[in-house]
């Protein structure tokens, strides 16, 4: 059975990059949970992101992701956040890979958008919202909420940098630059990947090329590479020369 986190869509407002960056310093300084919390929301009410100060409701449900992400993550999610933490500290332009990915394990949802409008921006030059949501709801099934919430996303996307708005309300293009990603930051991405699809394996091939990674060039690396330098994962050699990722059974959230 599907684990209920794979069907949450949580995401409740549009987020902005530099909210997570916030996130991640005030986890560095080893405050609370809720102290990290009261800290977001001081930070928010003067969030030059904003147009105006947010209602305490506001503030909720932008602070969860950031909690649930950086601060206070599900126990599955903590060893990873430990690692990717000094990684964002001592590599250069790591902050939108790290951020995505982290974002994504915690909240499937973000990764299924992002697979969608991957695949499409792979056929075609330009995604509508309509196009997006329609693919959502196949998976989610035609909850008023999918829509919305899908919305909060892409708009997230565009301030992110990764999309972009067209002259057509509602419809987006790709941003021409991806974002390089070295072997060290690849290894994070593939573990958030597991982490962000049920059956918590895939091949590897695939992954590198995973619609959901569409802002990123993701270099190649090996299953005998990724073994070395992941406490989490394995590749396990299946058929002439395919490698099959897996998350490995004690790190999978249950």
């Amino acid at each position: 059975m599907t684990p209920q986190r794979f069907e949450k869509i949580g995401i409740q407002r549009e987020l902005h990059l530099d909210w997570f960056d916030q996130a991640a310093r005030l986890y560095g300084t080893g405050l609370s949970k809720t102290e990290a919390r009261q800290e977001i929301y001081v930070y928010l009410s003067t969030s030059p992101a904003l147009a105006s100060p947010p209602s305490q409701q506001s503030k909720t449900y932008i602070a969860n992701p950031l909690i649930k992400t950086w601060i206070a993550p599900e126990a599955y999610l903590v060893a990873w956040r430990n690692e990717a933490y000094p990684l964002l500290q001592d590599v250069p332009d790591s902050r939108l890979p790290l951020h995505w990915s982290i974002l994504g394990a915690a909240y499937p949802f973000w990764f299924a958008v992002a697979t969608v409008v991957g695949r499409l921006l792979g056929l075609q030059k330009q995604v509508t919202q309509a196009q997006i949501v329609s693919r959502l709801k196949e998976h989610y099934g035609d909850r008023q909420t999918v829509s919305r919430r899908a919305r909060y996303v892409i708009r997230s996307f565009v301030n992110w940098g990764v999309l972009k708005d067209s002259e057509t309300r509602g419809c987006y293009e790709k941003v021409a630059s991806l974002h390089q990603v070295d072997s060290r930051q690849a290894v994070f991405m593939l573990e958030a990947a597991l982490l962000a699809v049920p059956e918590g394996k895939g091949a590897l091939g695939l992954f590198l090329n995973h619609p959901a990674f569409f802002p990123f060039q993701i270099p190649v690396v090996s299953g005998d590479w990724i073994t070395q330098h992941s406490q989490r994962m394995e590749a396990l050699r299946y058929g002439l020369d395919e490698e099959l990722l897996v998350l490995k059974s004690n790190h999978r959230k249950e």
